[in-house]
């Protein structure tokens, strides 16, 4: 049977507006980043896109070289859309970036002009779309200048190939730079993605300001820092400090360590929450982000994340004893 969209998709899902644009994101965006490559059978990853969009992700996020391998994750998206998401286009938000290694010789990553529209055009067709939604510049190029980058992703607007353009990884003055630059040529900046997390919150020293001040939305991956907010890490430290085999770093045992995680997990607990849940709700606080970009390897794991939305907000008391519990844990992924 075709696929039929839930009814009540849009009924729990919440939607914010990224920054001063026109535009609003689910709180709860699929990443394609791992798990959706030519290396996973495309019936997991289509039912996983599938669960997404009937829980109200409308945001799908990729890159030229997400799979493995790389490309492959944007063949699986495109499989997918033209199977199942093709009548609700005007539905979704589909972006993808250009920045990292894609092909040999000097014009297969970083930013300029040439690779920034190349990697477009070969996106596209790997999706089977006319335009993408969003078009990121996915990492700042030291060499190239800033204003060449800018001026692709206001080209590639302007050929209708994408309709809003964003960031990802761009330090506080440069995102600044960029942003000041794209509205001038008449493309403001939609959204900046950042990697941030309990764990990884370097964005609340600069960017975040920055960010506020140009009315640009944020978009966070790794929220669950490469799954170390989940469970699933912590039962996997308490295993290692009692075999000795490690295959973490020997830092993340330290059993002081392992206990804060505890603790964190008790106070999700508390809250009637998961550890993911919690994370992804600490993420989407006040003073947080527009969104949060979740992976996921089985459908489960997308509608467990989706509860994180519409919980209790976090008391002032609750904020300073997560600070509290996460003083020295340190950032250490699998």
């Amino acid at each position: 049977m075709p696929y039929q969209a839930d009814d009540q998709r849009y009924s729990q899902m919440q939607y914010k507006r990224s920054g001063r644009s026109g535009l609003k994101f689910p709180a709860v965006s699929l990443g394609l980043w791992q798990n959706f490559g030519g290396n996973k059978p495309l019936e997991d990853s289509r039912a996983m896109i599938r669960k997404a969009f009937d829980l109200g992700i409308t945001h799908f996020d990729l890159a030229n070289n997400y799979g493995p391998p790389a490309g492959s994750a944007e063949e699986t998206f495109g499989q997918v859309y033209s199977k199942d998401l093709k009548p609700y286009r005007d539905e979704l938000l589909i972006s993808t970036k250009a920045g990292y290694y894609m092909w040999p010789g000097p014009y297969g990553e970083w930013g300029s002009r040439k690779n920034l529209l190349a990697s477009l055009d070969r996106s596209l067709e790997r999706m089977g779309l006319d335009y993408v939604d969003i078009f990121y510049h996915h990492r700042p190029d030291p060499d190239t200048p800033i204003e060449e980058s800018m001026s692709a992703l206001a080209q590639a607007v302007r050929q209708g190939k994408a309709l809003y353009v964003g960031l990802s990884n761009y330090g506080p003055e440069d995102t600044r730079k960029a942003a000041e630059i794209l509205r001038e040529m008449g493309t403001p900046l939609l959204v900046h993605q950042p990697n941030y997390s309990m764990l990884n919150r370097w964005i609340e020293d600069g960017l975040q300001d920055v960010l506020e001040e140009q009315g640009v939305g944020s978009i966070a991956f790794c929220p669950l820092g490469r799954g170390q907010l989940t469970g699933k890490y912590i039962d996997k430290l308490e295993a290692e400090m009692k075999s000795g085999q490690l295959t973490v770093k020997p830092e993340a045992i330290a059993p002081e360590r392992v206990e804060k995680f505890r603790q964190l997990e008790a106070f999700a607990k508390g809250r009637g929450q998961s550890l993911a849940q919690m994370a992804l709700s600490w993420a989407l606080r006040a003073g947080g982000v527009t969104s949060v970009l979740i992976g996921a390897s089985r459908v489960s794991q997308i509608e467990e994340n989706v509860q994180a939305v519409g919980q209790a907000p976090f008391t002032q008391e609750e904020l300073k004893a997560i600070d509290a519990i996460l003083q020295d844990i340190g950032d250490i992924p699998w």
